[in-house]
């Protein structure tokens, strides 16, 4: 077996994309990474692992400071190919601080890579697919896109959602430089019952689909059907637009948000663990 890096993205398109794309909604995320404009991409981490015939076994992408993204060829089991892939970043002195994929994979790299050292489960999410929207009973309201004058409240519901996900929080003003740049786009909806109660957006694209993302609803709006109805409206606003499907994560622990997703015609694929290297592990 032969660890192979890339210099650049156009060259692990050439060699990955096909694998990648033969589960493209578990591989929503490394696909991303193909069509990321960021100019300077010199400290990412783009690589696989070859067979002796030269074929993928396994798939590696990190963008500092974010986990590595791993997939197996087919979602096989590769034990070798997980110890090469370890040893090769260990000895180039390439720490992620975590790795996300597929939950047994996940688990099989950490305990390979940390051996005898810290490393813990920080969450699991179950990769959701839609093809179709079911007809569901709406929320009073309407669903309506972002305007400007909604940044006085979204970049809070930003960061109360990303600390009930247990995801990266930004300060305030960072969310409103965000969310202004977006508000042209049409890809962040508001449910609406007399105020706003709900959003849901459009978050990165692949080849054939697209990502929903920031879903929220403030807890003292919850429980009636408003995020349901946004989820919806979106979803469906997104298929008419040409994607083929779309596709989120929902976190597995929690029954309700991926009751809803179901309820509107979601259906689990995967479930994806984020597992979190212990400071001071080397």
């Amino acid at each position: 077996m032969k660890f192979e890096t890339y210099e650049n993205t156009e060259a692990f398109a050439a060699d990955t994309l096909e694998i990648l794309l033969e589960n493209e909604v578990q591989n929503n995320l490394p696909i991303s990474f193909i069509d990321n404009k960021k100019a300077d991409k010199s400290d990412w981490l783009l690589g696989s692992v070859k067979d002796e015939n030269g074929g993928i076994a396994l798939v590696a992408a990190c963008t500092p400071p974010f986990n590595i993204v791993l997939y197996e060829t087919g979602n096989r089991q590769n034990d070798a190919a997980v110890r090469l892939l370890s040893d090769e970043l260990k000895s180039a002195g390439f720490i992620p601080p975590g790795v996300t994929a597929e939950q047994g994979l996940a688990q099989r790299f950490a305990e390979t890579f940390c051996e005898n050292r810290g490393f813990h489960r920080h969450m699991s999410m179950n990769i959701m697919h839609l093809d179709a929207v079911k007809k569901i009973q709406k929320a009073p309201g309407r669903c309506r896109p972002l305007r400007e004058d909604d940044l006085y409240y979204t970049p809070y519901w930003a960061r109360a959602s990303g600390e009930e996900c247990r995801v990266e929080v930004f300060d305030i003003p960072t969310y409103v430089e965000r969310q202004r740049s977006i508000v042209e786009a049409n890809t962040y909806y508001i449910w609406e019952d007399g105020r706003p109660v709900s959003q849901a957006a459009q978050g990165r694209k692949t080849q054939n689909g697209v990502v929903l993302a920031a879903v929220y609803t403030p807890p003292h709006y919850r429980g009636r059907g408003y995020a349901s109805s946004v989820v919806a409206e979106l979803s469906q606003i997104l298929l008419e637009r040409g994607n083929k499907f779309c596709c989120l994560f929902a976190d597995a622990e929690n029954p309700i948000s991926c009751g809803i997703y179901r309820k509107i015609g979601y259906y689990d694929l995967c479930v994806f663990d984020e597992i979190r290297f212990e400071n001071g592990w080397q």
